[in-house]
This record gives structure tokens, sequence and C-alpha cells, in this order.
């Protein structure tokens, strides 16, 4: 599973291997400590438009599903398995209509022992976005009158795989990595059989998985008050886990 995540820098440095067309004035700010239910910048094309429009939006991290009652349901659905999707009535439309790709730096897993919980933080080695494979869903929030601009509510869920080589020695589930060109097709409005991208995408996380670094950090990152960039500091004397 990925519970936080890194994104140290915003706008166009953070996605211009994406291409964006438009990207929003009020992204959040770059952040160490990203948790469920803070505000994050996705990437995702607008198939309202013609053509279609490649946007960058802020978006609350857990999903909401447009039938939802309140936002709470959003707060457990920070994470999507990619195996169970179309199982699931709060996923099965967004991946058919709405499927986002989140930037960052990179992301935290906690790793279990005999002794606790230990830290790692994950990133590409060259210090490259690190992409991940998402959905996005509009939801309208009831207790707001229709002409109060924060009645819509854009979230988001990150889409997650078995976890492979050394990364599945820290934990038996990571995000799915995408690349350039996976993200393309990922993000397309009009492919007709999404499964069949996510498939290939998946596939090919293993082969990304295989260029990441990992390593123990401070406890620190546990709070979600603690937001500074010593939350990906390596704790000295620890060897970093190669992702193959």
């Amino acid at each position: 599973m990925c519970g936080r995540f890194v994104v140290a820098q915003v706008g166009s440095e953070l996605v211009g291997v994406l291409h964006a067309d438009l990207i929003s004035d009020a992204l959040p700010a770059p952040s160490f400590n990203v948790a469920p239910t803070d505000s994050a910048a996705i990437v995702l094309d607008s198939a309202r438009t013609e053509p279609p429009q490649r946007r960058v939006e802020s978006a609350r991290w857990g999903l909401i599903p447009g039938w939802a009652k309140d936002a709470a349901i959003g707060s457990r659905a920070f994470n999507a398995r990619s195996e169970e999707l179309e199982d699931k009535p709060m996923f099965r439309t967004p991946l058919a209509r709405r499927r986002a790709v989140v930037p960052a730096t990179g992301y935290f897993e906690w790793h279990r022992t005999g002794e606790g919980k230990t830290p790692y933080f994950i990133r590409p080695g060259d210090g490259a976005p690190l992409l991940f494979a998402g959905l996005y869903d509009w939801w309208k929030d009831p207790a707001r009158a229709d002409d109060d601009p924060a009645r819509w509510v854009l979230s988001f869920t990150i889409l997650t795989r078995a976890a492979t080589g050394g990364l599945g020695s820290i934990h038996e589930r990571m995000p799915v990595f995408v690349d350039a060109d996976h993200a393309d097709a990922w993000l397309d409005p009009d492919i007709e059989h999404p499964r069949d991208i996510l498939d290939a995408a998946v596939d090919a996380a293993r082969d990304i998985s295989r260029t990441l670094t990992a390593y123990p950090v401070s406890t620190a990152v546990g709070n979600v008050r603690n937001n500074s960039p010593a939350l990906i500091e390596p704790l000295p004397g620890e060897e970093p886990i190669l992702g193959g």
C-alpha cells in the first residue's frame, strides 16, 4: 500500500514529462508528508473539451464516489487494489471514465518486524519524478449551496499491485508505477478497454520498481504534523535497498 508520499516540487517542474495543457493556479505547496485527506496535484485528461485537455489539478487524497452521502468514505479509499477495481462500485466507473496520474518525488512504506515498524522512503535513483496510476471522481457536497465554488470536491486514489523484488522485502504491496508512455495511454479518455492498459502498466511496474532505491528514515514521518526535508533523510549507518 501507499499511505504517505512526498511532493517536493509543484507545477511544470513536477509534470513536464506529461506535457500538461493547463496547470491550476491553486496547486498545493510542496509537502514531505502527504497523508490521506490532504490535497495533492493530479494529472487528468478532460473529456469535456474538444480536443481533450491535459490538466494538472489539486485533488483530495481518498476517493469520494459521486454517489457518496458524505466525504468520510474517502478517508478509507486512498489506495485501490488494481486487480479488484471492477468488483468495487466506487472504482468501476472511474476506471472506465476517470483515470489519473499522480506525480510524486517518492513515497513512504512501513516494514513490520517483531520489534515494531520501520518507515522506508522509496524514490527513483536518478531523482526523476515517480508517477502512480490513479483514479479520480467528482463529488458534490450536499451541505453547500449550489453557488458555493467549494461544493464540488475532486478526489483520487492510488492503485496498488503485489510488490516485487527488493520492495517486496519491505511490504507486500506497492503502487502501480507508470512511465510516460503508459501514462499517456492511461490518461486517454477515448480508450475502450482500460483494463488492457492497466494490465500492461501493472506488468511494466515491475521494471520501474527495479530502478528505485529504498532506505530507512525517521519514525517522525508517522506524525502528520511533521513536514520537512528531514523526513526523507536516510538514517545514519543504514544501507539502502535496491528495488531490483
